[in-house]
């Protein structure tokens, strides 16, 4: 045991000077280096060792956190050639697989089939993995394997070599991402600040703008729930606000004045889920906002009885992109599209009356019948219909901020989860492409 204290202990360094660059990156400390022939040789060893994987948990953390420095260290055209590297240089072996191939085949119906198929199977697991799966062993490893993948689906826009390890890639991280592993927590305003800093930074629907626009919607009348996993305890991976309300609600504004009195939870009948932020685009592919909001749904009915309805205030983000490939449409508005998106018109009592019945029609066929790779064309759309939503309301002005008019033309839209149907909508939407919709929203769609 001795003499494994002075390699322990080289390791436990290894790994503190790896979460300092990690934390350096974070307050944006970085001196990036480009990757010379020299750091290339190096980093060809260490990828080879790393590979390989001699050694007990020590010698495997002290590869990691080496190997995690010099990706930090570099620049965007090193860090791209170091995932490279990975993607080409440590695939399966072409002949070793043949052959496992032959001796399964060889196998089939014989006594030794199982053994053999074990074997093709070893032959077939790349070294790619083994290399990433080392950084498990550091504290900020799992971060920084998302934080890396996020940097390989820049890279893969212009270099499908690439593909390759995002598909293992994203194959781990779902496993390691498993809703089962995950832990649903409620934020408060007397959480970390640190974490309501995030909070602030990670909101991707409508911006939070100050400490007291925060505040306002931690609220007792507000619950905010966030899904964590326990190898990153201080990053939301996902995050719902939820508003307590007496009626179903059509106007953002309205939702988030803070000057609005606060509603006695006691007597909410209504839970509206107003924003839902991914925070991480390296978990990109990895599926778990059906689960929070299934959780959420079975917190809130737990402690809130009396709750009825289950409903979104959601943004139709690309309706605007859609009209735009309607070139027919907007000429019978009598307005061109930038028109529409700078909201000037809703300040013209008489404009807004003359455009809102087209656009809410034009709205309900968009989510209802527009189609993108024969799916529906909005991905929140086709999020909460694959979860078991169905379309209610079309929202008029329910968001005349700069975002909701270049986007949607100040339109948002409520999708109700109901309980007794969220099974047969979902296997109704899967198994028959069929979109759960109120009786309004289809007329409109069809007018």
């Amino acid at each position: 045991m001795a003499d494994k204290a002075p390699a322990f202990q080289a390791a436990l360094l290894r790994a503190d000077s790896f979460i300092a660059r990690m934390k350096s990156l974070v307050g944006g400390k970085r001196k990036l280096s480009p990757l010379t022939p020299r750091l290339l040789s190096q980093l060809r060893r260490q990828l080879k060792d790393c590979a390989v994987g001699t050694g007990g948990e020590v010698s495997a953390r002290s590869r990691a956190a080496r190997l995690g420095e010099t990706y930090l260290s570099l620049d965007a055209a090193g860090r791209h050639e170091f995932l490279r590297r990975i993607a080409l240089d440590f695939g399966p072996d072409p002949a070793a697989v043949e052959a496992a191939h032959r001796a399964y085949q060889a196998a089939v119906g014989q006594p030794g089939q199982w053994d053999a198929e074990a074997a093709l199977r070893a032959a077939m697991r790349s070294s790619r993995i083994r290399i990433l799966t080392q950084f498990n062993a550091l504290p900020q490893g799992v971060k920084f394997l998302v934080d890396l993948r996020e940097d390989l689906l820049g890279f893969l826009e212009k270099d499908d070599e690439l593909a390759v390890l995002d598909r293992e890639m994203e194959s781990r991280l779902t496993a390691w991402f498993d809703v089962g592993f995950l832990e649903l927590q409620r934020i408060t305003w007397n959480s970390p600040a640190s974490l309501l800093e995030k909070l602030i930074q990670y909101e991707a629907v409508h911006e939070i703008r100050s400490w007291s626009d925060l505040r306002n919607r931690l609220d007792s009348d507000r619950r905010l729930y966030a899904f964590f996993h326990p190898r990153m305890p201080q990053e939301p991976l996902i995050f719902v606000e939820v508003a307590l309300t007496r009626t179903l609600s059509g106007n953002i504004q309205e939702l988030l004045d803070e000057s609005a009195p606060v509603l006695d939870a006691g007597r909410a009948d209504t839970a509206i889920f107003y924003s839902i932020s991914n925070t991480q685009p390296g978990l990109r592919g990895v599926t778990f906002g059906n689960f929070l909001l299934k959780r959420v749904i079975d917190d809130l009915k737990r402690d809130y009885p009396q709750l009825k309805t289950f409903a979104t205030l959601s943004p139709l983000p690309l309706f605007a992109a859609w009209l735009r490939q309607e070139p027919q449409v907007l000429a019978g508005l009598g307005m061109d599209l930038a028109q529409l998106a700078s909201g000037e018109w809703a300040r013209d009592k008489a404009a807004s009356r003359r455009l809102r019945d087209p656009l809410e029609g034009l709205a309900a066929r968009y989510l209802y019948l527009a189609r993108k790779n024969g799916r529906p064309y909005d991905p929140v759309a086709r999020f909460h219909l694959g979860n078991g939503a169905r379309i209610e309301r079309i929202n008029w002005l329910a968001d005349i901020s700069p975002k909701g008019f270049s986007q949607a033309c100040g339109l948002m839209v409520n999708y109700v989860y109901d309980p007794d149907e969220i099974e047969s909508n979902v296997e109704a939407f899967v198994g028959e492409d069929r979109i759960a919709a109120a009786a309004a929203i289809r007329r409109l769609a069809k007018a």
